[in-house]
């Protein structure tokens, strides 16, 4: 009897396993290639060496944008399984590591800086770093393994994760300097509730951000779509639309914008985010010091 013939060698990118779970959840290669921040044509290129290596096409493109195929659904939940396994794998892997090592992630007006100092103080020999995540990306860079823990804002997807509300930010509306709301006291929802606001790519921060659906179930306007802070406030400079974003003490705008305090919404949420699961000493003893620490900032 003749033997089976050896199983295919397959050379599973991880990096393109993950472009493919964006692509998978945005459901466009456009947005996701600007959720990546990526070429689409790099994508398209990486996605099509997947499905050759795979020997399946995971995707049909659709003029509203792209659809799993069949061979794309089997395939998207054992994607995310290798994701979350590798995570997983390097955080065990650098917990068992000598000296011991932590890295900590962080987006734009939020300061580790002194749960940081005090995880090196009480451990000398181990290395703590820390790495700068722009907006969208805290979650992809915890179950990738970029980071062992990030101080972030909801709203985040938090399954696959453990999330501790820190402290709460007002939010604020940011406007131009001759705005006609510029200047005032306080504004709700009302006081501008034709107005564009910018638009990103994930649902749950539009949600918030844009506050879509408003309170009685209208859509709030439409606005441009955006990919980076900077062109959210250079939209709303050159008056194409205004921008809610939380109020952080010391925040500094462009000098032609303002912020105007907004009142009647649920304000920002300040979390600590760690992969769920993880449970180092030195995961447990950033966490002690995080939730001590990293308060909510006395208002300037």
């Amino acid at each position: 009897m003749a033997d089976a013939a050896p199983a295919p060698d397959l050379d599973l990118d991880l990096r393109i396993v993950r472009y493919f779970t964006v692509v998978a959840e945005q459901r466009h290669f456009g947005r996701a290639a600007g959720a990546l921040h990526i070429t689409q044509p790099s994508l398209s290129r990486q996605i099509q060496r997947l499905e050759q290596v795979l020997g399946a096409r995971l995707f049909d493109r659709t003029p509203q944008g792209a659809r799993l195929t069949e061979a794309g659904e089997v395939f998207l939940p054992r994607a995310k399984g290798l994701l979350r396994a590798a995570g997983e794998a390097a955080a065990v892997t650098r917990a068992a590591a000598e000296p011991s090592r932590i890295t900590v992630g962080y987006i734009n007006g939020i300061f580790v800086t002194p749960a940081v100092r005090d995880l090196r103080r009480r451990f000398p020999d181990a290395e703590v770093r820390t790495l700068h995540l722009d907006w969208g990306e805290p979650r992809e860079a915890l179950l990738a393994g970029r980071v062992d823990a990030v101080v972030t804002r909801l709203p985040l997807r938090t399954d696959g994760l453990r999330v501790t509300v820190l402290y709460d930010e007002p939010r604020v509306l940011v406007v131009p300097l001759d705005h006609r709301l510029a200047g005032k006291e306080s504004v709700t929802l009302d006081d501008f509730a034709d107005e564009p606001l910018p638009r990103g790519q994930d649902p749950l921060w539009n949600a918030f951000w844009r506050v879509d659906p408003r309170p009685d179930g209208s859509p709030a306007p439409g606005g441009p779509l955006i990919d980076a802070a900077e062109d959210k406030f250079e939209h709303v400079a050159a008056g194409q639309a205004v921008a809610i974003v939380p109020r952080v003490p010391g925040m500094s705008l462009r000098p032609d914008l303002t912020a105007v305090p907004l009142h009647g919404i649920e304000p920002s949420h300040v979390v600590l985010a760690t992969r769920a699961g993880d449970n180092s000493r030195l995961l447990a003893s950033l966490r002690r010091s995080v939730e001590a620490l990293l308060t909510a900032p006395e208002p300037g």
